[in-house]
């Protein structure tokens, strides 16, 4: 499971403009025309094709839980992509993100500062050059330690220096223990 991955795609998700199938047979049917044939969803979902077939005509209406997680997350992941990219775009270009976070916060400065980490509570608007390299990274494939810089980066440049009106002798911060994340766009 991945933290700053599944909540950029939270953010992303809130864009939707429908709601997603709901019922197995619906998500299951939205995955066969998405993937044009039941034999691609069924190689997709580790299931037999029959079984496919057979929530496509509606015999089977209740999947066992680890299927019906599987089912539920390739839904989402395809659904509504044109809605997906343009919420991306705007938050890249003009919106920027949001980031609410609960965690341990410090970083390396000149001596005499007060630099230790300490558990803060942020909500944060990081400017959209952060929120492009943010969906670059993850789209890249990047993990959760990439992601986690480049936030801690944002952090840095709109909370700690304020976008270069204070902390200019800044050098890095630690952004670790994570309570608390979610993204807005």
């Amino acid at each position: 499971m991945s933290l700053f991955g599944d909540g950029l795609d939270a953010a992303v998700q809130k864009a939707f403009t429908r709601p997603a199938p709901k019922s197995a047979p619906a998500q299951m049917r939205y995955l066969v025309k998405q993937l044009k044939g039941t034999r691609a969803v069924a190689q997709m979902l580790r299931i037999s094709q029959r079984t496919v077939e057979r929530y496509v005509k509606d015999q089977i209406k209740k999947p066992r839980p680890e299927l019906a997680a599987r089912l539920e997350r390739e839904v989402k992941k395809r659904w509504q992509p044109q809605i997906r990219a343009k919420a991306r775009q705007k938050a890249a270009t003009t919106g920027g993100i949001v980031i609410d976070t609960r965690a341990r916060l410090g970083y390396t400065a000149p001596i005499g500062s007060t630099d230790d980490a300490r558990i803060r509570h942020l909500t944060v608007a990081l400017p959209p050059q952060y929120a492009a390299r943010l969906f670059d990274a993850q789209q890249a494939g990047a993990g959760d330690q990439q992601l986690q810089q480049i936030a801690a980066e944002g952090l840095k440049e709109a909370y700690f220096q304020d976008s270069g009106r204070r902390a200019g002798s800044l050098e890095e911060v630690r952004f670790t223990d994570v309570e608390h994340l979610e993204f807005e766009l």
